[in-house]
């Protein structure tokens, strides 16, 4: 069963930047598409940016040019890198992959 597991999550000040890291279980994590979501208080969870094994990555409009998705097969791990943040981005990130989703991690943004 696939475990992941988020971090880096924590208050910036509007304009900061945080990396999210997600370290997943799994021999095979390299051929996974992997994701990252977020759900702001009351409101839905949303695709935040998405990474095929091949290396093709898919982000929602309010973040790009601002976050970058990678990963690192060797480690298993797959990253946010989110630059330029703004209050707007306050929310729970989540970390999914082969049909699993981590627990979360918290991104406080203040103005």
């Amino acid at each position: 069963q696939v475990q992941l597991m988020e971090s880096g999550g924590g208050l910036v000040q509007a304009g900061g930047s945080l990396r999210l890291s997600c370290a997943a279980s799994g021999s095979i994590f390299k051929i996974w598409t992997m994701g990252w979501y977020r759900q702001a208080p009351g409101k839905q969870r949303d695709l935040v940016a998405l990474l095929t094994p091949g290396g093709s990555t898919n982000y929602a409009d309010s973040v790009k040019g601002r976050f970058t998705i990678s990963r690192d097969n060797a480690e298993n791990k797959v990253f946010l890198q989110m630059n330029s943040l703004k209050p707007e981005d306050t929310a729970v990130y989540y970390c999914s992959g082969a049909n699993a989703w981590g627990k979360g991690t918290l991104v406080t943004v203040s103005s």
